[in-house]
């Protein structure tokens, strides 16, 4: 019996030797890996327009990805219309990024750049913001209205979006936004037509006091649908995507890779640096985060780690987009495009043009779809699973 016992005693011993040899291993493989989100590398690290050093600024970096709004599937929200869906899940990631572009949009308004989400935090315009992506139907922005919204851009409830689609939903939408009053513009054909811009974000008032005209400027979202490749992203245009992230007006890009949409929101050397939808929560309210379940309800849309790949496994079609709080940071923007914008054989990944031509394919809801039925033909033998979107490929 005793023989027995010491028997046990000795195994049990040599088990935890070797547990935690085994922990001390892992550790130490862990350690000595590059972390999943941010690599160790003295190359710059840019998170929408804020540049960082990957060794010095670790949590700093990472603070400022927790502090973005992170959209992703959510289950046990009253159905979308007739659709008796009452989850995304397998077909709504492409919304979500759209949610996450437009989402930041209203942060950097109402908030600002510099602005730093916290557990604690209860700031009441940060607050409304959040409640205007609910997933209830009278919520601004929630998943009911984006989905139902895109019957206009030809899509059922259920279907997968493609980043002009969610694009041209997003600006319908933001029209009934009166409290942000952003003028949500979507070039196409590659181009920015910029009096066309100054003319959606500039009005003139009457000033009685002084008997002139005020000219005034509404914060521009900005975003440009655009093909980098066939099936491929063309590695010619590798650079001038990565400036994009760059630029102090930087609103991210959604794309995402084959099968897979997500939110762009940086890059470290040549990869690029993602906030992830495919996660599926349970649905809630934040309010006024008086109570428990709301102070966890509000940590569910910030996402703890980014994720990153290389930029050349990203799906060639995306949509990349700016924030310009003012005239003059729409004027920046233009001469960062054509200094930045621009392949090494001289070809402008995003035009500018003062006057729209004649020539161009019109700018109507039904412009997307046709591009879309286009570039889909290329792709005829491409497979689709059931967890993950996919979009429109832009022709």
């Amino acid at each position: 019996m005793d023989f027995t016992k010491k028997l046990v005693k000795k195994r049990s011993k040599t088990r935890l030797a070797m547990d935690m040899m085994l922990e001390a291993y892992l550790t130490h493989d862990l350690q000595s890996r590059d972390p999943e989100d941010i690599p160790r590398t003295k190359e710059p690290v840019w998170i929408l327009g804020k540049q960082y050093n990957a060794i010095n600024d670790l949590e700093e970096i990472r603070r400022d990805i927790h502090s973005r709004l992170w959209f992703s599937y959510r289950k046990g929200f009253v159905q979308i219309g007739d659709s008796g869906l009452t989850s995304d899940k397998g077909w709504g990631c492409m919304l979500r990024c759209g949610q996450m572009l437009i989402g930041q949009a209203l942060l950097f308004l109402h908030l600002g750049r510099d602005w730093r989400w916290s557990p604690q935090c209860r700031d009441r315009a940060y607050l409304r913001i959040l409640r205007m992506f609910e997933d209830r139907r009278t919520a601004p922005y929630s998943i009911h209205q984006i989905a139902l919204m895109g019957a206009s851009e030809g899509k059922s409830v259920g279907e997968w979006f493609g980043p002009n689609t969610v694009a041209q939903v997003l600006r319908k939408l933001s029209a009934y936004d009166e409290w942000s009053s952003v003028a949500f513009h979507v070039a196409m054909d590659n181009t920015v037509v910029i009096n066309d811009v100054r003319q959606l974000c500039t009005s003139e008032t009457q000033r009685s006091d002084v008997r002139r005209r005020a000219r005034s400027w509404k914060p521009l979202v900005l975003v440009v649908p655009l093909r980098l490749g066939i099936t491929d992203i063309n590695p010619v245009y590798v650079q001038a995507i990565k400036a994009t992230f760059t630029f102090k007006q930087s609103l991210g890009v959604i794309g995402g890779k084959p099968n897979h949409a997500l939110y762009f929101i940086g890059c470290v050397g040549n990869d690029v640096i993602f906030l992830d939808p495919h996660t599926t929560q349970s649905i809630g309210v934040v309010n006024g985060k008086e109570h428990q379940h709301e102070w966890k309800m509000d940590s569910s849309y910030h996402c703890n780690q980014a994720s990153r790949l290389h930029i050349l496994q990203m799906d060639p079609s995306v949509a990349v987009s700016f924030f310009c709080r003012t005239e003059a940071e729409f004027d920046s923007l233009c001469e960062l495009i054509r200094k930045h914008m621009v392949t090494p054989d001289g070809q402008a990944l995003i035009e500018l043009s003062e006057e729209k031509q004649e020539h161009w394919t019109p700018v109507d809801d039904t412009a997307a779809d046709a591009l879309g039925a286009t570039a889909m033909s290329f792709y005829h033998d491409r497979q689709f699973d059931d967890s993950d979107d996919d979009f429109e490929l832009l022709g």
